[in-house]
């Protein structure tokens, strides 16, 4: 067998992602209803409103609801071969269990495939992207109610049908492991996170699991070539020392990461989340039925969002060697790697960290993995050009990015089977921890301010030229020095 050092693999399916919430706009037009965004005006960990607020940039954002023309056209002019993006489950059924569909909101997901389509860009279509439609959340409580998994079914069924013919590649839920740390965000759950029990979060994780299987078999039946993934937030994870107790932290972390991937591909609890939930009293209803639908329905493929790793440890914060704590999950404590240098907002910047998890995601489920995120938030400055516009000098953006990717043909090399590269994001958008727009991604500068001001125009980026590049040469820009 040969090795191409010098080229990712021909047919190799590069592009960026963004969502319907983060730079659509348009909240409250032609039918939409509102959803867990349109109230959370400062993020996913910020207070919840009863309704929308001026200083919510999200209502607004970037207005790709009236501009998705212009913002397709730029995405063909750096070459894209699929863009990611989102349906607004509130676009089509904008309570969420409404028995018939808005059809303003059908036409306008049409017309966003269409024009992907029409300059040969693959669109990928996530399901639910932190987008919970906000009356299912008052309703029913989100996903602690099995309800919705029928909801859900519904809504899928009533895109797959629509785009049957259009849509290749889908995502059922994104970063399907959030719910565990953001449960209204990720889940539209309105009980106090203080107040949510362990077995309350594993219980509404299982009916997104179980509803996950029900649409992939929906997606199958519908059109046998739709390949539907799941969507999983990766992290890299080290021992802060060398020492075996902080190993098996490491380890304990691994698998509190793998456990959604392990269900999604393998159709079943794996054993050491059995043993987490018998040492914790953890109980919650799952039906042999729910277990039969998990087992038959895996998914065809795996995509990850990678942004960072950490460390563990068994060390109290108060220990010499603990640097800025970053967060207490539901079972391992992660800490920052006195090794790394951070971003901006206090993420660490790993790209060998990526080429490792690449590799031991790939040994433990030998499932294709399609990147669907990986960027950098940044303070963006924008500058005039010198040819009558304006750009933004973000260097530190490409560097960011060419190392990774750099990671990503490694992880090639070594046997991974990787579809494809999908940075986050495509535009400038608004976070979502945050909530705010400073926090810039893009290869596109979006001209919209913290306090809501802006004309929206679109500048390129540098990184939008190099982008074109890399995408030009198939990566070989990035090998060949």
């Amino acid at each position: 067998m040969s090795l191409d050092y010098k080229n990712f693999p021909e047919g190799f399916l590069w592009g960026s992602a963004s969502a319907a919430y983060h730079f659509e706009g348009a909240f409250d037009v032609d039918g939409k209803g509102l959803t867990v965004q349109d109230v959370t005006p400062n993020g996913a960990r910020g207070i919840i409103t009863d309704g929308p607020t001026p200083d919510n940039l999200k209502l607004g954002a970037a207005d790709f609801y009236h501009r998705y023309k212009e913002d397709i056209k730029l995405f063909a002019d750096m070459g894209f071969k699929v863009f990611r993006t989102s349906i607004s489950w509130a676009r089509i059924f904008p309570n969420g269990d409404d028995e018939t569909p808005n059809e303003a909101g059908l036409q306008f997901y049409d017309d966003v495939i269409d024009e992907c389509l029409k300059y040969g860009i693959e669109p990928m279509i996530t399901l639910a992207h932190y987008e919970t439609p906000l009356a299912l959340a008052k309703n029913y409580n989100g996903w602690l109610d099995p309800k919705l998994i029928g909801f859900f079914e519904n809504y899928s069924r009533t895109v797959f049908e629509r785009y049957k013919d259009k849509v290749k590649y889908w995502v059922t839920f994104n970063e399907v492991n959030a719910i565990l740390e953001t449960p209204f965000i990720a889940g539209g759950i309105l009980t106090p996170e203080e107040e949510l029990s362990n077995s309350q979060l594993f219980q509404a994780a299982h009916y997104q699991l179980v509803a996950s299987a029900k649409v992939t078999k929906i997606a199958h039946e519908i059109n046998p070539d739709m390949q539907v993934g799941c969507m999983i937030s990766a992290k890299g994870v080290y021992p802060l020392r060398p020492v075996p107790e902080d190993g098996v932290q490491a380890m304990l972390k691994e698998q509190e990461l793998d456990f959604f991937t392990h269900v999604h591909v393998r159709g079943e609890y794996p054993p050491y989340i059995k043993r987490f939930f018998a040492e914790n009293d953890i109980s919650f209803d799952v039906s042999e039925e729910d277990l039969k639908y998990l087992k038959d329905y895996p998914v065809d493929y795996i995509s990850l969002s990678y942004y960072r790793s950490c460390c563990t440890t068994i060390l109290d914060d108060e220990a010499p060697d603990i640097r800025d704590v970053s967060e207490d999950t539901i079972t391992v404590k992660e800490v920052a790697n006195p090794y790394l240098e951070s971003s901006e907002w206090g993420w660490q910047i790993d790209p060998v960290g990526f080429r490792i998890l690449l590799n031991k995601m790939y040994d433990k489920y030998a499932l294709p993995i399609f990147i669907v995120e990986n960027g950098l938030g940044a303070m963006d400055t924008l500058i005039e050009d010198g040819q009558g516009s304006y750009t933004v000098n973000d260097d530190y953006r490409i560097d960011y990015l060419e190392r990774h990717i750099q990671q990503v043909h490694e992880a090639i090399l070594d046997g991974v089977d990787i579809m494809g590269f999908l940075s986050w994001s495509a535009m400038d958008v608004v976070s979502t921890t945050e909530g705010q727009i400073k926090k810039r991604y893009g290869f596109i500068y979006v001209d919209l301010q913290e306090d809501g001001t802006g004309t929206l125009n679109r500048y390129k980026k540098k990184s939008f030229h190099w982008y074109k590049n890399v995408i030009e040469s198939n990566g070989s820009i990035l090998l060949n020095d």
